[in-house]
């Protein structure tokens, strides 16, 4: 058929090539419809096979997507279990803890009750020793018992005594301040008749008041002229009284001295008012006992601005407060 085709264009290229040619589009035609037709059935059996293998594909998928779900949830219980497996783990460290300080407790509870049944028959015998001493102190006890009743009995006994010896003293003592008293009423009538109406010499109460200002110059504890002829029958008087008292009853005639409340200046002898009070006081008593005034009948004292008998700030009223007091009382 070949031959009789290649004839057939040979035939043709003698003559007319038209023939031919359409034979060969005829041909080529043929052969593109065999492997059109070989390609629609590769093509239909590729996406036969191709249908298949999405659906081994998707079956494999979903196995897939099981197992790593099953993974997962396999993961989730291994993180669980291992969870569980650390809590446990602790739990049993603390258990063993707590197991071998129970273990040292009973040992140490033990080796207590060891030393407790030694010392057992030790504790006994102390409280026998003990209850032995016990009597002995119960014994003591009562014999100071007795002691002190007898010693509580003697002290009132002796309170008594000393209650009748106070009011005896105060009979005696009430007793010579009335005599006392009589002595100073007669002494202190007598330095009235003395002193008259002399200025700057009062009578306050049961003292004699002398105003500084006529004993001693401003800030002096030196007794002017003056002073110790206003002072001398001061001393006449406490001499006579001095003959005059029994000799069994204590006097003293007190010296006070007094200032104003007005402080010295920087350039004065004393630094306080206190030390002029008292300068002044010492210089009264001085000057008396070197007129013969027996020393032991007379007592200082310096009181400073410290009891004013005038509250006012006239120079009136610190003069009133810078004063000598000649007081009687008993020693």
């Amino acid at each position: 058929m070949a031959l009789s085709r290649l004839q057939q264009l040979r035939e043709a290229d003698s003559g007319d090539y038209w023939p031919g040619f359409v034979d060969a589009l005829a041909t080529l035609l043929l052969v593109i419809v065999f492997l059109l037709a070989v390609f629609v059935t590769g093509q239909y059996a590729l996406s036969t096979a191709l249908t298949g293998r999405d659906e081994q594909l998707a079956d494999l998928n979903a196995r897939l997507a099981q197992i790593a779900n099953e993974l997962n949830m396999a993961e989730a219980e291994n993180a669980a279990l291992t969870l569980r497996v650390s809590t446990l783990t602790a739990e049993n460290e603390s258990l063993t803890e707590q197991l071998a300080a129970t273990t040292a407790r009973i040992t140490a509870l033990g080796d207590q009750l060891d030393e407790a049944e030694e010392l057992s028959e030790e504790a006994q015998l102390t409280i026998a020793m003990l209850s032995e001493q016990m009597e002995i102190l119960r014994m003591e006890l009562a014999r100071l018992n007795a002691a002190l009743e007898a010693s509580e009995a003697r002290e009132a006994e002796l309170e008594t005594q000393v209650i009748n010896l106070g009011t005896r003293l105060n009979a005696a003592l009430a007793s010579e301040v009335a005599r006392l008293s009589q002595y100073r009423s007669e002494f202190f009538g007598r330095l009235v008749e003395i002193l008259g109406n002399r200025s700057g010499v009062r009578v306050v109460g049961d003292r004699f008041v002398f105003e500084t200002d006529v004993l001693f110059d401003s800030a002096s504890a030196e007794l002017s002229p003056e002073g110790r002829e206003g002072l001398r029958p001061i001393a006449a008087a406490i001499i006579q009284l001095t003959r005059e008292i029994p000799s069994d009853i204590e006097w003293v005639i007190r010296v006070d001295g007094h200032t104003d409340v007005r402080p010295l200046g920087p350039s004065a002898q004393f630094s306080s008012n206190w030390e002029l009070s008292t300068a002044r006081s010492l210089s009264v008593i001085n000057w008396l006992v070197g007129e013969g005034v027996p020393a032991n009948r007379l007592m200082a004292a310096g009181l400073g601005e410290h009891y004013p008998i005038a509250t006012g700030r006239t120079e009136a009223d610190h003069a009133r407060n810078r004063r000598i007091e000649l007081k009687l009382e008993a020693r």
